[in-house]
């Protein structure tokens, strides 16, 4: 398909929020044994596990290198369609595509931000490609910049804001060329958005080879207009307990695009907590959250369902896929309605 020679922002187009209807649901099979190793089998039960719970209120697509439909078909069942194209890694939040849409033509776009595999960690040549080779699959123009980002490295409100963090966006192993205004120049034009506000940490212990550096989806989730899920422990203990305070101040200090006052939902995690309980994806009427199988799920599910209380919470396995760096939201990525099917 087209390269649209412009910017989205330019063209009129924007990243629709998270919580807007689907169309359906991008995941990307775990495969690569170097990431894995002897947690393998696991990563691909605790993906199906993801896939199938998705798969009750939308379709899902699981990418999935040449030759291995069947072995995806054989391990989530009809519901999840395989799309077999050449791929690295499994973390489809950060290296699929990013969905763009003009609300004035009712035209879709792919935005196809540059992917260094979290700062050159893995190799990366056909996650690079990813994004295109979708909007083809899809049948959509996409546009194209040098500008390096992760999809786990932003939340957008649909009405001109974008959150990130300072942690991860000013680390000089993603675009070390850029000073922080330009950076908000690139997030701008690239997703159609108005105002940045920027937090300073993602988590803690988000540094090492598995890391992002602080993907804001590790500690916070944007549950609806001016309103944002934030992880915020009680226990001095936790390694977050200054760090959350910190983004606390900085949400506090400055308001939204539409000049809303930033109302922060805070959720008290546990110190020793197994899983990223922020790191959730919002199906369409749903909230798949990953869950420890611990003494804490209970307590932190209740309060998930306090903040969505039209959604139907469901909890999936989360140790294995935190195990390879992520949850839920890292491994999925959202096709917005009016895509595949004629907007309402």
């Amino acid at each position: 398909m087209t390269e649209i020679q412009s910017t989205p922002a330019a063209a009129g187009f924007a990243m629709p929020a998270e919580w807007e209807p689907h169309d359906g649901c991008i995941m990307v099979w775990p495969f690569r044994k170097q990431l894995w190793g002897s947690q393998l089998a696991a990563a691909k039960r605790d993906y199906a596990a993801v896939a199938n719970a998705v798969a009750r209120f939308e379709p899902v697509f699981m990418v999935c290198p040449p030759g291995l439909a069947d072995e995806v078909r054989a391990a989530c069942g009809p519901e999840v369609e395989p799309i077999e194209v050449p791929v690295d890694d499994s973390w489809a939040r950060d290296s699929g595509p990013i969905f763009l849409r003009n609300d004035e033509t009712g035209e879709f776009a792919v935005m196809d931000f540059r992917f260094n595999a979290w700062g050159e960690r893995w190799p990366h040549a056909e996650d690079a490609q990813l994004a295109v080779r979708l909007a083809d699959h899809f049948g959509l123009p996409h546009f194209r910049t040098p500008f390096v980002l992760e999809g786990g490295a932003f939340f957008v409100d649909g009405e001109g804001t974008v959150y990130v963090t300072e942690q991860c966006l000013l680390n000089p192993n993603r675009n070390p060329e850029l000073n922080r205004e330009q950076i908000e120049q690139e997030l701008r034009a690239g997703l159609g958005a108005e105002r940045v506000v920027w937090l300073p940490y993602g988590h803690a212990l988000d540094t090492g080879p598995a890391g992002t550096d602080g993907h804001i989806d590790g500690v916070a989730q944007l549950v609806g207009p001016g309103r944002i899920l934030l992880e915020v422990p009680s226990d001095p203990a936790s390694t977050e307990y200054e760090r959350s305070r910190a983004n606390l101040a900085a949400l506090a200090a400055g308001p939204d695009a539409r000049g809303r006052r930033i109302e922060v939902l805070e959720v008290d995690v546990p110190a020793e907590g197994q899983v990223a309980y922020a790191n959730h994806y919002l199906a369409n009427g749903a909230v798949i959250v990953p869950i420890g199988e611990d003494e804490h799920d209970a307590g932190m599910l209740a309060a998930l369902q306090r903040i969505y209380p039209d959604r139907e919470i469901v909890g999936v396995p989360g140790r294995t896929i935190g195990y390879g760096g992520g949850g839920p939201h890292c491994i999925t990525q959202q096709i917005p309605a009016g895509i595949l099917s004629p907007r309402a």
